[in-house]
């Protein structure tokens, strides 16, 4: 039973935003210092649903810890800004900001993650743009594995 006075709006309670909520707990890792001794982790970058959910499972399966997902350039960097990941995996192709873009701002933030690029065409197509990235480097589409994502981010 409620007190006299009290409305329903006290009473019940408050749904928070995703973003708020993940950002509670991850400080609530790092203040404890459980997140230290956690697997590394990703956030997985490609517009395709279905790449985006075959990647999860695979990295998850070999020792990473993926945090979240985007379907593009400007929620890959949104991301970045809220569950600051240790990993981004990041498609080359994507439907506003090319990955190249993305790599290039993700390197100006403060503690920038390490960004890994990948792509379904062989990296000879993207050319001196590549090169030039702030990324570790580049893994084609069909050699994702976890041995390869690790060599790349040590």
């Amino acid at each position: 039973m409620r007190g006299a006075g009290a409305s329903d709006a006290e009473t019940q309670p408050r749904e928070l935003p995703i973003t708020i909520l993940v950002l509670a707990t991850v400080s609530a890792l790092v203040a404890y210092g459980t997140i230290s001794s956690m697997r590394p982790t990703v956030l997985i970058v490609d517009d395709h649903a279905a790449f985006r959910a075959s990647a999860r499972a695979l990295l998850q399966a070999e020792g990473f810890d993926v945090v979240g997902e985007a379907a593009n350039g400007a929620a890959a960097v949104a991301a970045v800004a809220v569950l600051r990941p240790e990993i981004v995996l990041l498609d080359i192709q994507l439907p506003d900001l090319d990955g190249l873009t993305v790599a290039e701002q993700l390197a100006r933030a403060p503690d920038p993650p390490a960004v890994v690029l990948i792509s379904s065409r062989d990296a000879a197509a993207y050319g001196p743009r590549l090169q030039a990235t702030p990324a570790r480097g580049f893994i084609p589409k069909s050699g994702l594995s976890g041995e390869a994502l690790a060599a790349m981010t040590g």
